[in-house]
């Protein structure tokens, strides 16, 4: 048994779900939904997502830029908006948002942590990873290829869409 892990907790699957491309300010994103499969995202959240796309995407990425971002559901009333853009060839950069009860948008997330510089920070939970994971295999298959008009339609259409 690991002491990093709570001895009650339980985990569970969650679903992976593309919910389309997204245009904004010049960049493409890939966008998924993450939630357990008994609690979609309700349609007043999505719309805060999409709102988010028209008013902060450009603050996260630049015309030309490919990326992906996930809006996880995490419990009742809480959710991520995990923004990852592909820069400098083959480094992912993440922007993280939330919104938690009945805030009015997604809010920038970028807590305080106690400890010196360089100590560990969140990254992805596991269940985010499985996405992740299938991105950067994507991006890989990108970089690999000619990098053509065709090359680029693939990734577009590698897409996640599953148990996580």
């Amino acid at each position: 048994m690991s002491a990093a892990v709570d001895v009650f907790y339980r985990h569970y699957a969650k679903f992976g779900r593309f919910m389309g491309l997204r245009e904004a300010g010049g960049a493409l994103f890939k966008l998924y939904q993450l939630t357990a499969p008994d609690a979609p995202v309700p349609d007043d959240v999505a719309t805060l997502c999409e709102d988010w796309f028209a008013a902060h995407a450009h603050t996260a990425a630049a015309p030309g830029d490919h990326g992906f971002v996930l809006l996880h559901r995490c419990g009742e009333d809480f959710y991520f908006l995990l923004v990852s853009v592909w820069h400098g060839s083959n480094e992912l950069w993440e922007a993280v948002w939330y919104r938690r009860g009945d805030m009015p948008a997604f809010a920038p997330f970028d807590p305080a942590y106690p400890g010196e510089a360089g100590a560990a920070r969140p990254t992805f939970c596991v269940w985010e990873l499985g996405i992740v994971a299938h991105e950067a295999l994507a991006w890989g298959r990108y970089l690999a290829s000619s990098r053509g008009d065709t090359d680029l339609a693939d990734w577009r259409a590698d897409i996640f869409d599953g148990p996580v």
